[in-house]
């Protein structure tokens, strides 16, 4: 059993010597690693437990039960309520455990029957309760915690219309003027956010808005950003603020759809990184009033006419982001971001300084340059995949994709022409259009900027996707077995 600490940690030296000696097991469920993958060379005892293995057994810390039949899941908690309950899971969670330890289990999606089974198994979930979590994923809730906190909003009101009529009246009440864009309070912002301008644009979502809550805002010409932070008992600790990539061609087929992040110095000026950064500040301590602490990100969108900063969304858990949070310069001064999560459901008492912390990352924001390409299927096809290429460092030469060597993240990725990629599916299982087929991660931008407020992805990043596209192989899936294959899909990357 392990000796628990009396003594609370001084200051980032200690805390980073506490994870790196810690043996009580943390594990990471969730259909890949790809959230969190690196964080085992913090923690000495983190493990993570997924459904697909892109490292075909190669990784030293990614468990994955042998014997899975076929499931149609249909969510990401789906996925991990299941890997859960696994026979082999819970027998190799036991065998790493110390007599006398409670695992801890972390994950991006759980829900309160994930809660349920970690009693009944014994683990600590380490994440804020999911009712909670479920109330402040609410679009419109986050607006109002927002306006309490003084982080403001793209003009908006909040309301609920009956038709084209009454959504005009209430836009035209707040000042909105006639082009807007309405949410609904849960889902993805690509599906559930729409761009209304007439009355034909309403009657193509009405179905989604009428009789729902719904937010309705100013258009704007914005540049979408995305920050992690976390709230710990000392204040909170904001991460680095990087662009979005959404809806390139190249790498997803849904339009406005998330498919990547850039994080490189100059992605805020100094007055408006400040200002957003109290912002993500201010909101989080409106959510230590609502019970919250620990992981979360915030969508911040910058209005290209206004040089200003707006509150997007709240996303209360770990996110896509989180793998480029984790390995900026200010991790790696310090501990990455996700350690101080941890530290706040690990049971020992610490010492720390958050505004230290907070000016030293906003310092050395200057001095990183990262990106993310998750790659999607964007052909129409349903296909059993033949061949992928295996997860590791490539090197790109005269556009091809040469294999490098095989690795565990991509930590070591330094140079420009090289890359590390993080396959999800590969043979034997299903690709189809919108399925993820892994993540490439590169040193330096992967966007240019192409006028207004648009991004197109660089000739590099073009001859990259290629590059990877060229590596996967598969035969059509057999006629009357497509949508079996889709539902098998759910895996994908958050």
């Amino acid at each position: 059993m392990t000796t628990a600490r009396v003594a609370p940690l001084k200051g980032v030296a200690e805390i980073r010597h506490y994870f790196r000696t810690n043996t009580t097991p943390v594990f990471f469920f969730g259909a890949t690693p790809f959230n969190l993958l690196g964080l085992d060379r913090w923690v000495r005892a983190f493990e993570y437990v997924t459904y697909y293995d892109g490292f075909d057994g190669g990784h030293g810390r990614v468990f994955t039960p042998v014997d899975k039949p076929y499931i149609e899941f249909e969510s990401g908690e789906e996925i991990n309520n299941y890997l859960l309950r696994h026979p082999e899971v819970i027998a190799h969670i036991a065998a790493v455990t110390p007599d006398g330890d409670r695992p801890k289990v972390a994950m991006v999606f759980f829900d309160e029957e994930t809660e349920e089974i970690c009693r009944e198994l014994g683990y600590d979930l380490v994440l804020p309760p999911a009712e909670l979590r479920e109330r402040l994923d609410s679009k419109i809730v986050t607006t109002r915690l927002a306006h309490e906190a003084g982080v403001p909003s793209v003009p908006n009101v909040l309301t609920t219309v009956e038709s084209w009529t009454e959504l005009q009246k209430a836009a035209r009440e707040a000042k909105l003027g006639t082009k807007l864009v309405v949410q609904t309070p849960y889902g993805d912002s690509g599906k559930t956010t729409f761009f209304i301008s007439s009355k034909v644009d309403f009657e193509r979502h009405k179905e989604q808005i009428i009789g729902e809550e719904i937010k309705v805002m100013k258009y704007i010409r914005h540049r979408a950003l995305a920050v992690e932070a976390v709230l710990t008992r000392h204040g909170t600790i904001v991460g680095p603020f990087m662009t979005e990539l959404t809806g390139h061609k190249e790498l997803t087929p849904y339009k406005g759809g998330w498919c990547g992040n850039e994080m490189f110095p100059d992605v805020l000026t100094p007055r408006l990184r400040a200002t957003a950064t109290e912002m993500v500040k201010n909101l989080g301590e409106r959510l230590v009033v609502e019970g919250y602490r620990g992981f979360f990100e915030v969508d911040i969108l910058l209005d290209l006419d206004a040089d200003a900063v707006y509150l997007g969304e709240l996303n209360p858990r770990i996110s896509g982001a989180s793998s480029i949070t984790n390995v900026t310069a200010g991790a790696y001064t310090d501990v990455p971001l996700f350690l101080f999560h941890l530290l706040e459901y690990m049971g020992v008492e610490y010492e720390l300084d958050t505004a230290e912390i907070n000016a030293r990352w906003e310092r050395l924001a200057s001095e990183d340059l990262w990106s993310q390409m998750i790659i999607k299927e964007t052909a129409d096809v349903v296909e059993t995949i033949t061949e992928a290429p295996a997860t590791g460092d490539y090197v790109l030469k005269k556009g091809e994709l040469e294999f490098n060597r095989s690795a565990a993240d991509w930590h070591q990725i330094y140079r420009e022409n090289e890359c590390f990629f993080l396959r999800i599916y590969g043979p034997g299982e299903y690709r189809w259009k919108g399925a993820d087929l892994g993540v490439l991660f590169v040193k330096g931008r992967v966007q240019k900027g192409r006028g207004g407020s648009g991004y197109v992805l660089t000739e590099r990043a073009v001859e990259l996707i290629d590059a990877v596209r060229k590596h996967f192989a598969g035969v059509a899936v057999t006629p009357g077995a497509e949508s079996a294959a889709v539902a098998a899909g759910v895996a994908g990357v958050k």
